[in-house]
């Protein structure tokens, strides 16, 4: 501990030395010194964390944010974008890290509850929430003076952006803590399902915002056709890349780290120029991987093991370093009395659910801490939100970035504690000969 104190406080000093010292030569490399900086000194963070049993990606975020240009600034403003040049490798290998773990034959038998408690937690949480914004809507910083329809309308589209969930961080949990079992399972199909359920919802809610203000014809369904074609293209693309790469696995099985990255590469670059979402893509690509060719999953995995590490330090760092504090200083009051009603609503709304689906013991009640962080696909969805209605849509932005900012830091916290109750972290931690045993012959066998 002494030792990891003291090369953690030499490396920030030496960073700090750098970045506010004469800069000679041309000055920085950002670039450079923001990586190196970024994968010492958060990985020293993050086991600081896991000694504390926190997870470990919680002490990235904490590192970026202390360091980043709202703090101390020594990660400032353009060595944070510079570190945001992983994103969408990052975004695609945690998406088929989620597609590696959900085996089809080993959560055949739980599927239909899984299906079940995704509705019902939906449409509890939209029951519950739903009013209560209505009720508040004079009181939040968006659009007080909207009355009758669009109101709402402007409601029914926050409420859709407040429930969402981020399958980024709750895969990056339960890959950062080497999770497997029955909780882990459920979360994973679950914020998986309901995020495509509540993409459908938001493009709906859009469109409905559209003709209550008066910002779009009857006849404009753009959105939906952009939808479709994002969704089922994603889905499509990511399995033909899943299918060659499985192949390669089979025929050559060689470089499959550098491959696999190289994977990553070409969903994250390539699949936004088609118009496909990677994170769909990726996910896609994993579960054919792991569901038609389970030997290769396998060897993936362990592949997926050695290069995950550095990449997850860069993003969440980068993440953290991101955070808008200036926004959650403004709104802060308002950000946190929201996030405590939807933390109540949550795990009411997933309690009634696990019920109502037959999801009984501790995974029907803790899946719920699963589900509180928000991040990348609720931050995109007030984007799009911002761009389109810019006169209210940025302090609707506003908000919710004040309250990912919290969910993106208490989420992780509480999701590895259910982990831990439930007895899943670790589960994964075995040699590579047993794990080729353990992972392939249950698929035979069911």
């Amino acid at each position: 501990m002494t030792r990891r104190l003291a090369a953690l406080a030499l490396t920030i000093g030496i960073a700090w030395f750098v970045v506010t010292g004469p800069q000679p030569d041309g000055g920085l490399r950002p670039t450079a010194l923001a990586l190196g900086f970024a994968l010492t000194a958060a990985a020293l963070v993050g086991e600081l964390f896991e000694r504390f049993r926190l997870p470990r990606v919680s002490g990235y975020l904490v590192f970026g944010l202390v360091c980043g240009p709202y703090l101390a600034n020594i990660i400032t403003r353009p060595m944070a974008r510079d570190l945001q040049l992983v994103n969408g490798v990052a975004i695609a290998l945690i998406a088929l890290i989620a597609g590696l773990e959900l085996n089809y034959a080993r959560i055949k038998p739980r599927l239909a509850a899984m299906m079940k408690l995704g509705a019902g937690t939906l449409l509890l949480m939209y029951a519950a929430l739903l009013p209560l914004i209505w009720l508040g809507w004079p009181w939040l910083p968006i659009y007080p003076e909207a009355t009758g329809s669009a109101r709402l309308a402007l409601t029914v589209l926050l409420t859709t952006v407040v429930v969402s969930f981020s399958p980024t961080v709750t895969i990056a949990v339960i890959a950062d803590t080497r999770s497997r079992g029955p909780l882990s399972e459920a979360v994973l199909a679950l914020v998986v399902m309901t995020d495509l359920a509540l993409i459908v919802v938001f493009t709906l809610s859009m469109q409905f915002v559209r003709l209550a203000t008066g910002a779009g014809a009857p006849g404009d369904v753009s959105l939906l056709v952009r939808l479709t074609w994002e969704i089922f293209g994603s889905l499509a693309f990511g399995a033909t890349m899943g299918a060659i790469f499985a192949l390669y696995l089979r025929t050559i099985g060689r470089e499959i780290t550098l491959a696999l990255l190289g994977l990553c590469l070409i969903l994250s670059q390539l699949g936004p120029a088609l118009h496909f979402e990677p994170l769909l893509a990726a996910l896609a690509a994993g579960l054919v991987v792991e569901n038609v060719a389970p030997p290769a999953g396998d060897a993936l995995k362990q592949a997926v093991e050695r290069g995950a590490m550095p990449i997850l330090i860069v993003f969440f760092a980068a993440a953290g370093a991101s955070l808008q504090l200036d926004a959650l200083a403004t709104i802060g009051l308002t950000a946190a009395g929201l996030s405590a009603v939807r933390l109540l609503v949550l795990r009411g709304s997933v309690a009634g659910a696990a019920r109502l689906a037959g999801v009984a013991g501790e995974t029907g009640d803790q899946v719920w801490m699963g589900l509180v962080s928000q991040a990348g696909v609720t931050l995109g969805l007030t984007i799009l939100v911002a761009s389109e209605f810019p006169t209210w849509g940025v302090h609707l932005q506003s908000l919710m970035v004040a309250l990912i900012a919290m969910h993106e830091l208490v989420g992780p916290v509480l999701f590895r504690a259910a982990l831990a109750r439930a007895g899943e972290i670790g589960q994964m931690d075995v040699g590579e000969e047993d794990t080729a045993e353990i992972d392939v012959r249950p698929l035979h066998a069911d």
